[in-house]
């Protein structure tokens, strides 16, 4: 029981380091592609934004996942739907 929660303790920080590591990576990324804008054509069209967007939707899907931003279906909900299904399943076998 305790190695099963170390362990998922552990791939939490993990997936969380890799987070923030992609999310440095995407900083890099969009400070490069403003770059070639700039030097290209001097922000008289801003295509590096389109990057930017993309970036952003990216890493706003991965933080949803991550950090359980979406109310309705976090762990807990996991859990309980879990539950619930092992009970109806054990209910199931009892009347066959």
């Amino acid at each position: 029981m305790e190695n099963a929660k170390y362990n998922r303790a552990k791939n939490r920080v993990e997936e969380i380091k890799e987070f923030y590591n992609k999310v440095l990576s995407a900083i890099g990324t969009i400070i490069i592609v403003a770059s070639i804008n700039y030097y290209l054509n001097e922000w008289e069209y801003a295509w590096f934004l389109w990057v930017v967007l993309g970036l952003s939707i990216s890493l706003f899907f991965k933080a949803n996942k991550i950090f359980n931003l979406n109310p309705f279906m976090d762990r807990d909900w996991e859990e309980r739907k879990m539950e619930e299904f092992l009970r109806e399943e054990e209910n199931a076998k009892r009347w066959k």
